[in-house]
């Protein structure tokens, strides 16, 4: 038997290198299987590039999102963010380019066009901005709630009474033969809700539903949502530019350049003349692979750019800009230093 190279790994040396690779291999994927555990929407490290002519748009970079059973979560951010492409993912109208997601256990990289059918019959429901887009305009409202539930196979008077019983918890019981020419913008969407409920669906996701209706009419919408949310427990994940709904729910988070980059969470509490008063404390996203978004407005005030340094003390951590003096010792560590209490 040929005796190794001087310098090269004996037998019991590659056996422990296989084993420690293996180690970290194991390690690897309980990190990624283990992230999210118990959640219902689970957004993983997301990535969607879209290609046309050679050029590629990155729509997501890496997005990681986290919502737990009966939330009603509001997703904010400016045009070109990445919320609606988020929006189609999660409701299987795309297919991530990298990255996990699942919503309610459904791996939505490893459907099938099939499955994906399923998918938006049974487990998601999904409202557009565009009212014409959720409705068919020679169906009346009845029908139009109706007519999922036909697809699902279910029997004509089961879905009768579903039907009813939706438009009237939605107080849309007058409207139920009425044809979407014969009904407001406020209540067509209301019937697109309706409808997005029909069939049961674990999640009801909504991308802008108080886009093109005026404010009062806009209250009436999301508080259609929230009778979803609190009264059939389904999770509502909403897409909104509107202010007075973003500050509605108990937590709004925030996309930016593909990333989710601050979260605001909201709760009530008695000030001390008994009046229950909302506080709102807004937080940065320290994503999973230590990355925080510093806000621009804070940024350009102190010139920061390119690079910044990092300095820890015993509760925080500093960042400064990159400039040539040295950035301010902590005061903790000042008064260390010269033997002061901290």
């Amino acid at each position: 038997m040929t005796a190794p190279a001087p310098g090269s790994p004996t037998g019991d040396e590659r056996v422990a290198a296989a084993a420690g690779l293996s180690e970290l291999g194991a390690e690897a994927e309980q990190s990624r299987t283990s992230y999210g555990e118990g959640a219902l929407i689970v957004c993983d490290r997301l990535v969607r590039i879209y290609a046309a002519e050679g050029i590629e748009v990155q729509a997501l970079q890496g997005l990681d999102l986290l919502v737990e059973d009966g939330e009603l979560t509001a997703i904010v951010g400016a045009s070109g963010s990445g919320k609606s492409t988020l929006m189609n993912i999660l409701a299987g109208l795309d297919a991530p380019t990298a990255g996990r997601a699942r919503v309610a256990g459904f791996d939505l990289g490893a459907m099938t066009q099939r499955d994906r059918l399923g998918y938006r019959r049974a487990t998601v429901g999904f409202i557009w901005q565009q009212t014409s887009r959720n409705l068919l305009p020679y169906l009346t409202a009845r029908q139009n709630v109706m007519l999922p539930m036909r697809f699902a196979g279910l029997a004509r008077r089961p879905r009768g009474r579903r039907a009813g019983d939706l438009l009237d918890m939605l107080g849309l019981a007058k409207c139920a033969g009425r044809k979407p020419a014969q009904m407001s913008g406020g209540e067509q969407q209301r019937t697109a809700i309706a409808t997005a409920l029909a069939n049961q669906p674990r999640v009801l996701l909504a991308d802008e539903p108080t886009g093109e209706l005026d404010s009062a009419t806009a209250r009436e919408v999301f508080g259609a949502l929230q009778t979803a949310n609190s009264e059939l427990g389904v999770t509502v994940l909403v897409v909104t530019h509107d202010p007075a709904v973003s500050a509605e729910v108990r937590r709004t988070v925030a996309i930016r350049d593909g990333r989710t980059s601050t979260e605001t969470l909201r709760h009530d509490a008695a000030d001390e003349h008994g009046n229950a008063t909302r506080h709102a404390v807004e937080y940065a996203v320290l994503d999973r692979a230590g990355r925080v978004q510093l806000p621009r407005e804070m940024t350009e005030a102190l010139g920061m750019k390119d690079r910044v340094r990092l300095r820890q003390a015993a509760d925080h951590i500093g960042v400064w800009p990159d400039r040539p003096r040295e950035a301010p010792e902590a005061p903790e560590a000042r008064g260390a230093r010269r033997g002061e209490p901290a």
